[in-house]
């Protein structure tokens, strides 16, 4: 369960999607995140689902991977969708009622969205980490942040802290997976006892997790340093950042997503 998380795995390939600008992917990925918030209506959404899906073709990644990056948030949707049903209320008269639990027509409507909205941000989302390498996603996140160089703010230091922390993520699950068996080996339980009990029975995972991590971090900047890593002003790159015609096209692609969802918000809103 624990290495089904594909957040921060990357996917060799060469298909359309992969051969993009890294900066041209976070901002249509930014662009796609703000405009599941435009759409309100269902039929709005039918727009999204085609580009979604059609995105997913091209970029050839296998829908496994899809798959296993929404399998960890399937109770958070499901905690999320409850939450609005029952917390949201109407003017219209009520579907159902039970003691304190009342459903309104618009309940249903703002878990319907919110369950769309969440499903689609991860889809979104993990289509970026998986054609994008940690190198072109650093060089990308610095090429973004460096107009705010001139107020002070770190560019290169931020994009390589959020690479590594998202690189990270896959070997921190396979460790995890690791101490976990191995306790369950000498007998641990994880699954048995109230939430008390299970929160201390990952005392046992997390220490040994935490040593890791702290030795993985300074094996890699041993490993950095003795590679006279510089990061920042000065520092040549072996690939340099160039804008082509298929940047271009999917800029383009995703202006007219934006497009249709605010016509589709004035029109059947």
């Amino acid at each position: 369960m624990i290495k089904d998380i594909t957040i921060g795995q990357y996917v060799p390939g060469n298909s359309f999607v992969h051969k993009l600008d890294p900066r041209i992917k976070i901002l249509i990925s930014l662009i796609y995140i703000v405009d599941l918030f435009i759409v309100n209506n269902f039929k709005g959404y039918i727009f999204i689902v085609a580009f979604t899906a059609i995105s997913i073709l091209i970029s050839k990644v296998k829908l496994v991977y899809i798959y296993k990056g929404l399998k960890p948030i399937f109770i958070l949707v499901l905690i999320t969708a409850v939450l609005n049903v029952f917390m949201t209320s109407g003017t219209n008269p009520p579907l159902f009622r039970w003691k304190f639990l009342v459903v309104y027509r618009e309940g249903l409507v703002m878990a319907a969205f919110m369950t769309i909205r969440l499903v689609f941000l991860i889809v979104g989302t993990s289509l970026l980490t998986l054609t994008t390498s940690p190198i072109e996603l650093t060089d990308g996140i610095e090429k973004l942040l460096n107009p705010m160089k001139k107020i002070g703010v770190p560019a290169h230091e931020l994009a390589m802290m959020m690479t590594i922390a998202l690189r990270f993520i896959p070997t921190l699950m396979d460790e995890t997976d690791k101490i976990m068996k191995a306790q369950m080996a000498r007998g641990a339980d994880f699954q048995s006892g109230n939430i008390i009990q299970r929160a201390k029975s990952l005392v046992p995972i997390l220490v040994p997790l935490f040593i890791s991590s702290f030795r993985r971090a300074d094996e890699l900047a041993m490993a950095m340093e003795a590679r006279c890593y510089r990061g920042g002003e000065g520092r040549t790159r072996m690939k340099q950042l160039k804008l082509t015609n298929r940047d271009f096209t999917a800029s383009t692609c995703t202006a007219a997503l934006v497009f249709v969802s605010v016509l589709s918000r004035l029109w059947w809103s």
